[in-house]
């Protein structure tokens, strides 16, 4: 019940979490049938569903999980069982410990309904209010003078420009169509900000004015490269309603990629500034799993090389015959490949 009520307060606060839940044992483990855990998105785990070599792995796919929105059934199982029964719908990992059993433990994303926030009074504004309450987004109007009657599928008008009275996350998309009557102040509030994407309903022309005013306002660039113009996928829309359908398609194409593309405009694909590289990464060399560098809490030294671990388990284990580790991992590079592949 714990567990529950955590799950609501963090419904509550807006928090997106996964519940992991153990489907499946094949003893020997030391998780059971029914136990449960919540996953948060800065990786804390609350609950108990295995020891410190089941953990990572549950932490990575929870991660993946909340990234893409999609529930899962994730199989822990020694290296010797793995693709013995695949099955569709089902992510393998490998589970080097001591116990040799195998867990099946199914991951459910709960992420908070997605926003949609749509500045000004074009009739494109009108077909987005409905599209996006039908996909169950939170969908919020604001502008000027805004008639409420006309967005009446809307969760919340506000009847002037002020960003004080909404909340713009990572889970935020933006749409500014006010014909120009406040386009450039909506967007200089926008693009810094940290919503997924933001689009203009605008001609190339205007738009080309609206960056030039941008930029002599002293928007970075790299915070004008994220804006879309035009807004929306190349559908070949014309009419209001087809434009909507093109711009919430590419808004679900943005949200489940779990990133936003930099739209640059042209007039500003020579200056972009060069994309945030990846985090560094290195290969645990016991069980294979991928650890990021910068945050990789287990370590140790061999013969001048640092190698980095998921867990205390195959740190220690590396400790005690690094060499027999070293050689499975020189011998088999391709298998070691194909099995991190698979758990993707």
């Amino acid at each position: 019940m714990d567990i529950l009520e955590q799950a609501n307060n963090l419904r509550e606060q807006g928090i997106p979490f996964v519940i992991a839940t153990v489907v499946r044992v094949e003893k020997p483990t030391s998780a059971r049938q029914g136990a449960r855990a919540i996953i948060t998105e800065d990786g804390s785990l609350t609950g108990w569903i295995g020891g410190s070599c089941a953990e990572p792995n549950v932490k990575q796919e929870a991660a993946r999980a909340l990234k893409d929105g999609n529930p899962r059934l994730l199989r822990l199982c020694p290296p010797e069982r793995m693709g013995k029964n695949p099955q569709e719908g089902v992510v393998e990992m490998k589970m080097i410990c001591m116990s040799g059993g195998t867990l099946e433990i199914y991951l459910e994303p709960d992420r908070p309904a997605p926003q949609l926030l749509l500045i000004g009074h074009l009739p494109v504004v009108e077909t987005l209010s409905l599209l996006g309450k039908a996909m169950q987004y939170k969908v919020t109007v604001m502008g000027m003078d805004i008639d409420p009657a006309r967005f009446s599928a809307a969760d919340r008008v506000v009847q002037e420009l002020d960003f004080s009275q909404v909340e713009i996350n990572r889970d935020t998309y933006v749409v500014v169509a006010s014909h120009g009557n406040y386009d450039e102040s909506a967007l200089e509030v926008a693009l810094p900000s940290p919503a997924m994407y933001v689009a203009l309903v605008a001609s190339r022309k205007r738009a080309e004015s609206i960056y030039a005013y941008l930029g002599d306002a002293g928007l970075p660039e790299k915070a004008m490269g994220r804006l879309k113009v035009p807004a929306g996928l190349d559908i070949g829309a014309s009419d209001p309603q087809e434009i909507a359908l093109s711009i919430m398609a590419e808004i679900v194409q943005v949200r489940r990629l779990g990133y936003a593309p930099q739209f640059h405009f042209d007039i500003w694909k020579e200056e972009q500034a060069p994309a945030e590289p990846a985090p560094e990464t290195a290969l645990d060399p016991v069980c294979e799993m991928t650890v990021e560098v910068s945050s990789a809490r287990y370590t140790a030294s061999h013969r001048g090389q640092t190698y980095y671990f998921c867990s205390a388990h195959c740190q220690h284990a590396f400790e005690k015959q690094p060499e027999q580790y070293l050689k499975i991992q020189d011998d088999a590079p391709a298998a070691g490949e194909a099995a991190h592949a698979s758990h993707h």
